[in-house]
């Protein structure tokens, strides 16, 4: 099942991924993020957190047409995010993709970036998406999307990453390692098609511009 989930990132506008969650299976609003879809005419089938940052005529409105709403307490220990990437998984989604989760807050967006490591999300295929860059967290191996000359940013998450090894790169790993601290895995890329990593330790999160 293929999920979208829409973060309450300011200033972002649906309109442009109307295409993209016209596919979608599940579309999630995290609180407001809501809003984005409200001014874009598009319908969530769930609504999910404490509802402090959703207009209430959005709500109004989507309850109206038949959306689902989990409403949360404000002191809780879950982003509206994480809640709603639980919610996704538990409804069996194995493909989400989340819209408007960078651009906002450094505290939300470096917390959102870092919900990739969610064990619960182990075994599905998460991205950070927006019109420019895509980003995804690897566990093991991966494909790695894009076009000929495209950037391509491998970036160790909680710590060294291990065993990394390369192909299709201008600038190729074999069996090393990647420091947390250190910017050496920052603006590579795509020299040949398909472009693939591997990994024998750790979780590198891998940025591409679109």
């Amino acid at each position: 099942m293929y999920a979208i989930i829409i973060a309450n990132a300011p200033d972002f506008s649906a309109a442009p991924y109307a295409p993209m969650l016209a596919t979608a299976d599940l579309i999630i609003a995290a609180d407001g993020g809501g809003n984005a879809l409200f001014a874009a005419n598009m319908q969530p089938h769930l609504i999910i957190g404490d509802l402090d940052s959703l207009d209430p005529a959005a709500l109004a409105h989507f309850q109206a047409r038949g959306a689902e709403v989990q409403r949360f307490r404000a002191e809780k220990d879950e982003t509206d995010l994480e809640l709603a990437l639980l919610a996704a998984v538990a409804r069996g989604a194995d493909q989400i993709d989340i819209l408007g989760a960078i651009g906002g807050r450094w505290d939300q967006g470096l917390a959102n970036v870092a919900m990739l490591a969610l064990p619960e999300l182990a075994g599905h295929h998460v991205r950070l998406v927006d019109l420019h860059q895509v980003a995804f967290l690897v566990r093991d191996s991966a494909s790695i999307p894009g076009t000929l000359g495209a950037t391509v940013s491998l970036i160790p998450l909680a710590g060294a990453v291990h065993g990394i090894t390369t192909q299709g790169l201008r600038y190729p790993l074999d069996a090393a390692t990647l420091y947390y601290e250190r910017s050496r895995g920052i603006s590579n890329q795509i020299t040949s098609l398909p472009a693939h990593v591997t990994i024998g330790e750790g979780m590198l999160l891998i940025v591409v511009a679109v």
